[in-house]
């Protein structure tokens, strides 16, 4: 086990014990995932990135298992109104990078971003870095269980438009998935839920999950959607 925390300064145990069964093939999957089956984009070689970190939470809601997302701000100047994990980059306060860094990242993010009381978030492991060219962070997804639900809304309006829960029977619901085209030709998953469009890296790593946990059923890889979609 590893030590960490999910409370200011107090420790937290990384454990898989006592996690619903349902969530049983994320945790395999977490296990066994090698960084090329999640992205083609992987930390430079040389150390360069900035280092972050974002929470895949699991909560489960009256229609099961699901995720909790955020929109963020439409003012904001990267990334404004796309819906994404909870997360961003480590403070100097979250300690070592390569350690329980990014573990205390995640879970201070999701706090400062959606309100979440981090002492009911039981983290269960942590998905191989990842990259992202585009902004130059390199991110440690970090996998929570939402052992005892708290309120969450949002924190602050200029950084977060809405926080919401998006049920997993939903995601993987052939009719809400479709490849999101971006302006520039780049292509990728996107989920259409909750009046949302979720694509970019946040629809990678889910896209994945499912993937990888087997919850994944067959759907259109033909269907095409521009970023500017609304339902």
């Amino acid at each position: 086990m590893t030590r960490a925390s999910n409370t200011r300064g107090g420790p937290v145990t990384i454990s898989k014990e006592g996690l619903p069964a349902w969530l049983d093939p994320v945790v395999r999957a977490a296990e066994t995932v090698a960084p090329r089956q999640l992205s083609r984009f992987l930390p430079p070689k040389d150390g360069a990135g900035r280092q972050s970190a974002v929470l895949i939470l699991f909560g489960e809601g009256e229609r099961g298992p699901e995720l909790l997302l955020m929109e963020r701000a439409s003012s904001l100047r990267s990334h404004a109104g796309q819906p994404s994990f909870p997360g961003g980059a480590l403070d100097p306060e979250d300690g070592d990078p390569l350690g329980d860094g990014p573990l205390r990242a995640a879970l201070r993010e999701a706090e400062e971003e959606t309100g979440l009381d981090p002492s009911g978030v039981q983290v269960f492991g942590v998905l191989p870095k990842l990259y992202i060219p585009v902004s130059g962070f390199v991110v440690t997804p970090v996998l929570g269980w939402w052992r005892v639900p708290s309120p969450v809304g949002v924190v602050d309006p200029n950084e977060t438009a809405r926080v919401f829960t998006v049920p997993v029977a939903d995601l993987t619901d052939p009719d809400n998935r479709a490849t999101a085209v971006h302006p520039r030709g780049h292509q990728g998953p996107a989920f259409l839920v909750e009046s949302a469009l979720v694509w970019g890296f946040t629809a990678g790593l889910i896209d994945r999950l499912l993937h990888f946990a087997g919850w994944e059923r067959p759907w259109d890889r033909d269907r095409r959607v521009p970023l500017d979609w609304r339902s």
